[in-house]
């Protein structure tokens, strides 16, 4: 983080996991898509007010521009909600979002997050199928214009990064500009503008570390083997172990070469490369601006 004052930051964590999907989590990792994203906007601007809600849920009270426009950023977490469903948890999430965009508040989102936004925008989400990326995104490229883009300064040509999702952005809303896509996932980076917001989002995980991979992995350890990527639950409990041990020990070179991964994944600050860029090349500046 660049030598600007933020202790006056205040950010709004969305979680858009439903209550049931929040408590597996915390059961396997100890704490909420959304507790996750604090953790790590806490290291990243120390000082930063953080207020967690959960939009998604049920009798959830909802956030008006108002409410929304004071902070200086939203963040939207995963979730297992598929955007194309015409169910309540959706319908209010995608309202909230839609809230967000009229604030002109800056806003960020990771997997279902970046789906949240598209959704919103009017752009489109799908099942992938048959294919998944369970784990580790593979072979991220920028686009042309991803590579001048400030979201994704600083990484790599062509990269990795923590994700696992079944869903996918089919279509991008009119106006929004495609930053990278790799073999799998034609949409991996993208930034929106709608109404008077600016949202910038990833469909893979800059903010989870490998224990929480570790734990998505044995979390959706039928999945994985339904279609083919392991061939039993002993397949998939393997492989979690070897991430999470590279986890404890990411200078273990012997442990990133059985898993193929760099320092694009290893270091926790390239880690979370995307999620730094977002606060200091988006959020600081339209703070400045609105206090101007």
């Amino acid at each position: 983080m660049p030598d600007q004052p933020t202790a006056a930051l205040s950010f709004l964590v969305a979680e858009s996991e439903p209550p049931e999907a929040r408590a597996r989590r915390r059961d396997s990792v100890g704490r909420s898509s959304g507790e996750t994203y604090a953790s790590l906007l806490a290291t990243l601007a120390p000082g930063a007010r953080i207020t967690r809600v959960t939009p998604a849920d049920e009798g959830a009270d909802p956030l008006g521009i108002g409410d929304i426009a004071a902070h200086d950023a939203v963040f939207l977490t995963g979730s297992p909600l598929h955007l194309y469903d015409d169910r309540p948890e959706c319908r209010r999430i995608t309202a909230f979002m839609r809230e967000v965009f009229r604030s002109g508040v800056p806003s960020f989102g990771s997997c279902a997050g970046l789906q949240v936004a598209v959704a919103a925008a009017g752009g489109r989400v799908r099942a992938m199928g048959e294919r998944r990326e369970a784990g580790f995104a593979r072979r991220i490229t920028p686009t042309a214009a991803g590579r001048d883009h400030p979201l994704l300064r600083g990484r790599a040509p062509a990269y990795d990064a923590p994700a696992i999702h079944t869903d996918e952005v089919a279509e991008l809303p009119a106006g929004a500009i495609l930053l990278a896509s790799n073999a799998v996932t034609a949409v991996q980076a993208a930034e929106i503008r709608h109404g008077d917001g600016v949202f910038w989002g990833v469909q893979y995980h800059p903010e989870i570390d490998l224990g929480e991979v570790a734990a998505a992995l044995r979390r959706q350890a039928d999945d994985l083997v339904e279609h083919g990527l392991a061939r039993d639950d002993a397949d998939v409990v393997a492989q979690a172990a070897l991430v999470e041990a590279l986890g404890d020990a990411p200078d273990r070179h012997d442990l990133a070469w059985r898993l193929g991964l760099d320092a694009q994944v290893t270091d926790p600050a390239t880690r979370s490369t995307e999620i730094r860029n977002f606060i200091e090349q988006l959020v600081l500046p339209t703070r400045a601006r609105r206090r101007g």
